[in-house]
Parts: C-alpha cells; structure tokens; sequence
C-alpha cells in the first residue's frame, strides 16, 4: 500500500514542477508572444535587389507559431481594393537580425487596373508565411513585419 501512494506523490510532485517551465524561455511555445503594432522606422539594406511589389497598405495580424526546428512567421495584410495576389514575406536586411530584430516585408502584386474593387475589408485581406530555421533565429529578440503604413512585431 506505501508504494502506490509513494509513487502517487512522486507523480504529484512531477506534474506540479511543469508549472515552472510554462511560464520560463525553455518552452518553446512561448517564445515569442502576441504581435502588437509598432513603428515603420526600420533600416533596410540597400544594396539588396529590389523586389518590384509593393508593401501591403496595412498589416492587420501577424503570428509566430514554433514548430519542429524553427518557427513559421504568419501575417495577414489588408491592401486598398480587391484582387492584390502573390504575396510574400521577403526577408529585409538579407534575412540577417539587426539589434535582434529580424524583419520581412509584406509585398503583394497589385491587381489589373479593371477589376480593383473595394468592398468589404475581409475580401480584401492577402495573408503570407514563411518558415524561419532555428539557426537563422539565433539571437533573435523579436520579428516584425512590414507594411506601408505600419509593422507589428512579436517578441520573445
């Protein structure tokens, strides 16, 4: 009878120190936090070809989901009309961190001059992910995509 209660308690006490590590920076799933909007005052390299889409008017959403060796960078714009396609997050800065800060900018083709329509704001929204290494993550603090009239950006 002592041992199954023994080994209750022993159990007990495993479950019960799992709360420690949800909350630490050994979770994965915590890594980075919810996105929040944040200034467009990033500095992008020059010297990188120029990617000919342009930046999505507006970057609604964005969302850092940890998965097997990396992470995936997900973020939904809202451009101005109906029919912007082929969107994309393209690495700024060469994909290389700045201070900690790794960033994308949210490109999208714009539609043919004959079908721009607005309508509501759900028929416009594009969305875009990319997967970034654990290796590339390395030193990062927090990750922020780009639009044209703001950027969100999540934090570790």
């Amino acid at each position: 009878m002592r041992l199954p209660i023994a080994l209750l308690l022993v159990a007990a006490l495993a479950v019960a120190g799992c709360g420690r590590i949800r909350d630490s920076r050994i979770n994965p799933f915590n890594w980075f936090g919810r996105s929040a909007p944040a200034a467009t005052a990033t500095t992008l390299a020059a010297d990188l070809p120029a990617d000919p889409r342009a930046l999505v008017a507006e970057v609604v959403a964005m969302e850092v989901t940890a998965q097997p060796g990396g992470a995936i960078v997900h973020a939904t714009g809202l451009p101005p009309t109906q029919g912007w396609w082929q969107a994309d997050l393209v690495a700024a800065n060469g994909g290389v961190p700045v201070d900690g800060v790794l960033s994308y900018r949210f490109v999208v083709e714009p539609p043919p001059a004959s079908t721009a329509r607005v309508s509501t704001p759900q028929s416009r929204e594009v969305t875009a992910a990319v997967f970034v290494t654990e290796r590339d993550l390395e030193g990062v603090r927090s990750i922020t995509v780009i639009g044209a009239s703001g950027s969100r950006t999540a934090r570790r």
